[in-house]
Order: C-alpha cells, then sequence, then structure tokens
C-alpha cells in the first residue's frame, strides 16, 4: 500500500510552522520512484525527475540518492541540479524559446542538450559540428492531456520540431555534422491511456531508422495521477509491458540496443505533496457557504489555472457533519479552490488540507497582493524537517531600489 502521512502529523507540522504550509512525504516520493523503475525494468531506462514540479534542492537530493536523473529546462535549474550533486551526464537541459547562448553554457556545462528548434540545431552544429551529440525534440501532432494548456504535442503547440519537418532535421545533419544521438517526444500531462504512448513510440521509432547515430528514445513523461475520489492513474505496469515488448522488437529487427529514456515530474511527486490552510472566516450570502481560508491562487493556482481538482479534508473536524462549501482565498481576485464542496463542518481555525499538492503547488507560487510565499517541510525517518523557511516582509522588499 502506498504510504501516506496521517493527519496528527500534518496537524503537528502546522503547529510548530504555521499555515499556509507545503508538506512532503520522502518516503511516498521513494515509493513512486520504485514502482517507476519496476514497470521498466525489462528495458535499458533512465529515469530523469523533471523538477519543474518541485524544485527544492531537498527534494533534488532524493532522487540523486535514489539513482535517478533530472530533467531541467531552465540553466538555474541545471545549477540546481548540480548543487544537489547530480553528475551531469544525468541531467537533461530541455529548454524551450532559449537563445542560443543558453544552449552554449550548458554545453560548458557538459549536460545533455536536448533541441526543439531548427533554427538553433543549425546553429549548434555550426558551433560544434560532431563533437557535442544532442537529442532532438519531435512534436508529433497528437493531441494528448488532461487540459489544452498542458497538452504540448498538437499540431499548433510551440514545442518540439514538427515530425513533418524531419527532413530538415537531417539537412542539418548533413551540412553541419551534428550528431542526433537520441529523439524526444512528450505529448502532454496526465495522460491516462496507454495507446497514446503507444502511438507516440511507434512514431519516434520508425523516424529513428533515419539517423544512423541515433540509441535513445525519450518519451517524456505525462503519466496520470488520479486526483478526484475513485479516479484511477496510468496502468503503470500494461504500460511497461506494452513498451517492452514493442521497443524488444525494434532492436530484434534494426540489429541495434535502445536506451529508454523518461522525465516525469507530477508522477513521482504529487501524490507525496499536502498543503495546509487555516480557515479564517465563514460567510453566508442567499446562494452559498463560503470558508475563507489563509491562502490564495498565489499559493496555489491549479485550480485556477487548469481547473484542476483537490481533494481537500478538513482534518480539525473529521467526525462533523457534512454541509457544502465553496473554499475560497484572500486575494484580491476570484480565487476559488472548490465549489460547492461537501466537507466535515468548518469552524474559524480548522486546518484543511488538500491533497496532491506535490506537484506544482509551491513550485508555481508567487508574491501576487505582496503576499508572502509559506513555508516548506519534508517528513521523513527523522521526523518533520524544514526544507524552506516562510517568507517575511523583508523578503518582498529585497531587491527594490529603496
Amino acid at each position: 500500500m502506498a504510504p501516506t502521512i496521517s493527519n496528527e502529523i500534518l496537524l503537528a507540522a502546522t503547529k510548530e510552522f504555521a499555515t499556509p504550509l507545503y508538506v512532503y512525504d520522502e518516503e511516498r516520493i521513494r515509493y513512486q520512484y520504485a514502482t517507476l523503475s519496476r514497470a521498466f525494468n525489462k528495458l535499458d531506462v533512465n529515469i530523469f525527475y523533471a523538477c519543474k514540479a518541485l524544485s527544492n534542492i531537498n527534494v533534488l537530493r532524493i532522487f540523486q540518492q535514489l539513482g535517478a536523473g533530472i530533467d531541467c529546462v531552465s540553466l538555474n535549474e541545471v545549477q540546481f541540479a548540480l548543487r544537489a550533486g547530480f553528475d551531469p551526464a544525468k541531467i537533461i537541459f530541455t529548454p524551450n524559446s532559449v537563445s542560443i547562448e543558453d544552449y552554449v553554457e550548458a554545453r560548458s556545462l557538459q549536460v545533455n542538450i536536448n533541441i526543439d528548434n531548427l533554427h538553433i540545431l543549425k546553429q549548434f552544429g555550426e558551433l560544434y559540428g560532431n563533437t557535442y551529440p544532442v537529442v532532438v525534440r519531435i512534436n508529433p501532432h497528437i493531441l494528448a492531456g488532461g487540459n489544452i494548456k498542458i497538452s504540448t504535442g498538437h499540431i499548433d503547440s510551440k514545442f518540439g520540431i514538427s515530425i513533418d519537418q524531419a527532413e530538415q532535421i537531417l539537412d542539418i545533419v548533413t551540412e553541419t555534422g551534428v550528431v542526433v544521438k537520441g529523439l524526444h517526444l512528450h505529448t502532454g500531462s496526465e495522460i491516462k491511456e496507454v495507446e497514446v504512448f503507444l502511438n507516440g513510440l511507434n512514431l519516434i521509432l520508425e523516424l529513428s531508422k533515419k539517423f544512423k547515430d541515433l540509441d535513445i528514445i525519450d518519451l517524456g513523461g505525462g503519466f496520470k495521477v488520479p486526483y478526484k475520489p475513485n479516479e484511477t492513474g496510468v496502468n503503470i505496469q500494461e504500460l511497461g509491458t506494452t513498451l517492452s515488448e514493442k521497443i524488444t522488437a525494434f532492436e530484434a529487427s534494426q540489429h541495434k540496443k535502445i536506451q529508454v529514456w523518461f522525465e516525469p515530474g507530477k508522477y513521482l511527486v504529487s501524490e507525496a505533496g499536502y498543503f495546509l490552510t487555516k480557515a479564517t472566516i465563514l460567510k453566508e450570502n442567499p446562494t452559498r457557504s463560503f470558508v475563507g481560508v489563509d491562502s490564495g491562487f498565489n499559493h496555489l493556482i491549479r485550480p485556477m489555472f487548469y481547473d484542476a481538482y483537490h481533494i481537500i479534508q478538513n482534518i480539525s473536524n473529521p467526525n462533523g457533519a457534512l454541509k457544502t462549501y465553496n473554499v475560497v482565498g484572500n486575494i484580491c481576485e476570484t480565487d476559488t479552490f472548490a465549489w460547492d464542496r461537501e466537507l466535515n463542518e468548518v469552524r474559524p481555525g480548522d486546518i484543511l488540507c488538500f491533497k496532491n499538492a506535490g506537484a506544482y503547488g509551491f513550485e508555481m507560487s508567487s508574491r501576487f497582493n505582496s503576499r508572502v510565499r509559506p513555508a516548506e517541510v519534508l517528513v521523513n525517518k527523522n521526523g518533520i524537517q524544514l526544507i524552506r523557511r516562510r517568507e517575511t516582509l523583508e523578503d518582498l522588499l529585497e531587491g527594490q531600489v529603496l
């Protein structure tokens, strides 16, 4: 059974570090990584944690200890990874819409480079020729994902080089000598259907035949995580079995070995995270009962940005009578976390817990309305450990010309 953090520990964390508060379960992170590793154990697989989901360096160190690689979308994330102890060979730099200067810097750091732009690929090839092999990101023209905002492989997406431009990639290889060691695709996030991954795999395997130096297939991430009650995620065991069969058959037909890369983020940390808020006010109007909390979309924007659903529980009064509320934040904008949500009766001061808050929670937080960002803590065998302190007014003022 997947590990979870008890309400008693969560409440103890709020007493020590106040609310709002992000809490992460190290045991659950390790469990998710082990589950994913087992699912693909018949393949030569490298798992690179997509650290844009949660980049606290203390979390990155967990994955480094586990032997994972790390997927970075900015040079600062690359620097985080290096400081967390990752070997450059275990780091992928997968940016979007950045200049050639960023790629030159990444090359100086000796990390893996993933290029998704024809002009950048040509510039890189002209600079380095065949001396620094790269991965190329392909847009497969597959519409997938739980929301159009997190669908990255459709024909109108900014991500990747269109699969229809494959010949132009090959022309650049011929002209500049740049070596393409791998092809990458990522169709989106919250993908449940095994068929979506298979469709992408079939496209990328067929295209790979055109690249004589290729020995890496990068299938990205995007594995569905259950958010709603009774919802199920992607069947990771079925996916592992099916992909293993396909890739093994391909290797036999091509008389070559393929290393498979994955870049999961949400799958590894989402269910390990809890966001804790305190009920500040109760408010009734003719149509609604509101619970106001000491947070807003400046701390958890997913419900407003993606219409994302998070299970919310009143962990201070778990046996109270059920009542229906709108759970709202304290930001001077419409920041409704949940509409018409049944909760155990909420009283001012009660602690509300948002489940599945480990991915894109703190990471997408801001200082909107000049409110400070919350603390983060990690729960492990050593107890409850502070891994980022709560911000202060002085933090908000830092850097301003006074």
